[in-house]
């Protein structure tokens, strides 16, 4: 039996069985090194970037500390985003699902907080949030924690990034002192260090380096005079490579939106994500990246935090990011799971002193490498394979993937195969459709009903 098999660790059987279930058979590095400290009940700081396994490994550890019986909160997962809070519930919950009767509840802000105080009246093991909405809801006297056994602060170095010291403190100050608590942090600054000594007991430190290897991630540099050589620079490498999803990271909320509009003017098919989003524009922004009808999201560094974007094709750092390591995290996101990714820099002589830091940490010289040729200008860009139909009923309509799956294939209707990712929210839906059948796929929402009624549905482009 190998060293780093789930079967080593004293888990509980329905868990094992699961891992196996979804073919986790192997643990990644930081899960080795941290799982069987959390299973002896040991605090723990772990160090590792997106990517690393980090959310399966803290799952394990906080589902083994848990008493079913005891239908009282024993887990708080403190996580920077609302979007980051969604996927880690999700996971816990799949890693659960041999368990029965677990109940993960998110408590995010951006959602209404009427729905979230009824289903804390309705009770539940595991709270998966963000810290301004868990420090409400403590406050107000909804959210009890005084059976509280494990406290979870995930991506801990953004949370400090989005300003959230003085609601982790109100919230550590309501916890049981008696507790086990772990913190997972790709970067390990100053404040993060003087919160763990604070906070915890005694913890043991795992640190993980990038589970990304050089061959599976191309990094590229090129050399930039000003802002429209830039935009050209941009184009021009969007016009070689050609990717079918492409991040593009800005330094500000500003230039995201700017920089998404101009692509956008020039026929590529971009979204912005940033702060000044509302939570419907966020969801939207990212409904639409994921499932491939916008194939390049322009964003910032605090915006794409925690985002769960599989197969990402390029990373484009428009500017060079303003730490090295953020520069590492953004270059890590593409190149996941054996697959090739490219990653392209650019950079003028302005930035001499982030590029100096970059070669440092890279320990490579960096020169600017030749942009494509400029005819590529003249070719038409690529344009997304799908189209997102935006439908006005949602959950609370009851109306389901299958329901919206049935409409679309029903009589004289489109393939299954053409129907892409489904998106459920309260009281909205989008379906992703192949573009050559978005107008066949429109008429047949439009006409058909879902739930004995008719749903309102347009196309969304912008």
């Amino acid at each position: 039996m190998s060293q780093t098999a789930f079967s080593t660790l004293e888990l509980n059987p329905a868990l094992l069985e699961n891992l196996s279930s979804m073919g986790y058979a192997e643990m990644t590095p930081i899960q080795a090194q941290s799982l069987p400290h959390m299973l002896a009940g040991k605090d723990v700081i772990a160090q590792g970037k997106t990517g690393s396994g980090k959310t399966a490994a803290f799952g394990l550890g906080l589902l083994s500390n848990l008493n079913v019986k005891r239908f009282r909160v024993q887990t708080l997962v403190l996580c920077p985003t609302r979007e980051l809070a969604d996927q880690v519930a999700k996971e816990i919950r799949k890693l659960a699902r041999t368990i029965h009767n677990i109940k993960v509840l998110t408590l995010c802000g951006g959602m209404p907080f009427g729905p979230q105080i009824g289903s804390l009246e309705h009770g539940a093991h595991i709270i998966v949030g963000t810290p301004g909405r868990v420090e409400e809801h403590i406050r107000k006297g909804f959210l009890n924690l005084a059976e509280l056994n494990t406290l979870v602060f995930d991506e801990a170095d953004r949370m400090m990034e989005m300003g959230f010291q003085s609601s982790i403190d109100a919230i550590v100050d309501e916890a049981p002192r008696d507790r086990q608590t772990l913190l997972f942090s790709a970067t390990y600054p100053k404040q993060i260090k003087e919160i763990a000594d604070d906070i915890m007991h005694e913890p043991v430190m795992v640190k993980v380096e990038s589970t990304h290897d050089n061959s599976s991630i191309t990094q590229h540099f090129f050399k930039v005079d000003d802002n429209e050589s830039r935009m050209t620079a941009l184009r021009l490498l969007l016009q070689q490579h050609q990717p079918e999803s492409t991040v593009v990271f800005c330094n500000t909320k500003r230039e995201a939106q700017e920089i998404a509009d101009s692509l956008d003017m020039y026929g590529f098919s971009a979204v912005a994500l940033h702060g000044d989003l509302e939570q419907r524009e966020r969801d939207q922004t990212l409904v639409r990246f994921a499932n491939k009808s916008a194939s390049i999201l322009v964003a910032t560094d605090v915006a794409a935090r925690g985002l769960d974007i599989d197969s990402l094709d390029a990373v484009i750092n428009y500017h060079i990011a303003r730490d090295t390591e953020v520069h590492v995290h953004r270059v890590g996101r593409t190149g996941r799971a054996g697959s090739k990714g490219i990653a392209c820099s650019l950079f003028s002589d302005k930035e001499h002193y982030k590029v100096a830091l970059l070669e440092d940490y890279l320990d490579r010289p960096i020169h600017g490498e030749e942009l494509p040729a400029m005819d590529l200008l003249d070719k038409p860009t690529r344009r997304p394979l799908m189209t997102t139909l935006l439908i006005d009923g949602g959950k609370k309509q009851k109306v389901r993937a299958g329901d919206i799956l049935g409409a679309l294939t029903g009589e004289n209707g489109i393939n299954g195969s053409q129907v892409g990712k489904i998106h459920l929210f309260d009281n909205r839906a989008y379906v992703a459709v192949h573009s050559d059948v978005a107008r066949t796929a429109l008429r047949k929402l439009e006409k058909g009903k879902m739930k004995g009624r008719s749903f309102r549905v347009r196309p969304i482009n912008r």
